[in-house]
């Protein structure tokens, strides 16, 4: 295996774009070389098969989707009530928005999971640990609610985060007074998190 890192790197995001615009189906050495502007054959000397490549996908967005360290400092000085889970939200949401091809990517690989069972366990293992640290942030930040609150909290989020990067005229109008997805994020966080 070659040893680059910045060119492991870039053929990583590469694949990331693959993923997202083509699919799963679509993701191959060749496509992934093409798309990070490298020699036919360069993938193949950084990864040993498609389900290391998918792998590599899958920490590469973990890493690359996470909150910006400065800006979660930022938000956890204000006060720990229904309103920081609110603002929480709301940069998941901004995010999601920002890198579509990472979340579209992530969505892609949830879908090949169905279909590899190597990449089912791998990719499972994964998703739940996020879930697990995101309970945990929870509450040893000391949040309203408790896990519970966090795992419902984690399905709404995905389901608005799924429609609005795939079909985002779904939810236009579907209730009047929220916009989309802004006013969604307020009335999930209103509906799911316990009052003070």
């Amino acid at each position: 295996m070659a040893g680059n890192p910045e060119r492991r790197a870039a053929l990583v995001d590469a694949g990331v774009e693959v993923l997202a615009r083509e699919g799963a189906r679509g993701l191959t050495f060749r496509a992934v070389d093409a798309a990070a502007k490298v020699p036919v054959g360069t993938a193949s000397n950084y990864f040993t098969g498609r389900d290391d490549l998918l792998r590599q996908i899958d920490a590469r967005l973990h890493t690359r989707l996470a909150p910006d360290p400065q800006a979660l400092a930022e938000l956890m000085q204000r006060p720990k009530d229904r309103s920081l889970v609110t603002a929480l939200m709301r940069d998941l949401m901004a995010r999601a928005v920002r890198d579509r091809t990472g979340h579209l990517a992530l969505l892609e690989m949830r879908l090949e999971a169905t279909r590899r069972p190597g990449l089912r366990a791998s990719y499972t293992r994964s998703v739940r640990a996020e879930l697990e640290y995101g309970m945990r942030f929870h509450r040893e930040a000391g949040l309203p609610g408790g896990d519970e609150t966090v795992v419902v909290l984690y399905l709404a989020m995905l389901g608005l985060i799924l429609e609005h990067l795939t079909l985002p005229g779904v939810l236009d109008g579907a209730l009047p007074d929220a916009t989309v997805p802004e006013g969604l994020v307020e009335r999930i966080v209103a509906t799911v998190v316990p009052r003070e």
